[in-house]
């Protein structure tokens, strides 16, 4: 998606050679008019698969899922990141690692809002070594529901995850997949 790789280039800082920052305009300011714009891509390419229902995890991908939802018309639910206080009989829960926040998080979904006959899409900021992603699929899987696709809308391809979902035979689309961040650049995949 070029407008996301153009704001990555022109408003992302790479602070690392594993780390690229998109605060101003992704996950901590956010543009809605990048945002409608993903939400639309992620509708047009699985609007085919029957989605019933998009999951993210809280908190950096709810704009983005909330806007494919929008444009599917159908709910969103997202994951919760708590310690694992709630009961196990109400809640789906995994152990999460998060990857830039270099902490343990659990994730947890209300039994409720997750249903066996469910086709799920999964929308994430980013996809580093996809433990978000392994985590939300494990719960996905047992609550007997279906990952039909994933949009990530920044797939850093020099890592493991995106080839992880595409191992367990999960259609995904990344927006932008990056090669490299190394010397303080970014170099995108080629598509």
């Amino acid at each position: 998606m070029e407008l996301l790789k153009r704001r990555i280039i022109e408003d992302g800082r790479v602070l690392s050679d594993q780390v690229l920052s998109v605060n101003t305009f992704l996950n901590h300011g956010v543009d809605p008019v990048l945002i409608a714009e993903m939400g639309r891509e992620f509708a047009g390419r699985f609007r085919d698969a029957g989605v019933t229902r998009v999951l993210t995890i809280e908190s950096s991908g709810i704009a983005i899922a909330y806007a494919t939802a929008a444009e599917l018309g159908v709910p969103l639910v997202y994951a919760r990141r708590r310690k694992a206080l709630m009961n196990e009989g109400e809640y789906y829960s995994e152990r999460v690692p998060s990857f830039t926040k270099g902490i343990v998080t659990d994730i947890v979904i209300s039994k409720e809002v997750l249903k066996a006959d469910d086709r799920i899409l999964f929308i994430d900021d980013f996809i580093a070594n996809g433990d978000a992603a392994r985590g939300a699929l494990r719960i996905v899987e047992r609550s007997g529901a279906t990952m039909v696709g994933a949009g990530i809308a920044i797939e850093k391809a020099f890592q493991t995850g995106g080839s992880f979902l595409r191992e367990q035979g999960i259609p995904v689309l990344s927006l932008a997949r990056i090669a490299s961040l190394e010397g303080g650049q970014v170099r995108f995949a080629e598509e």
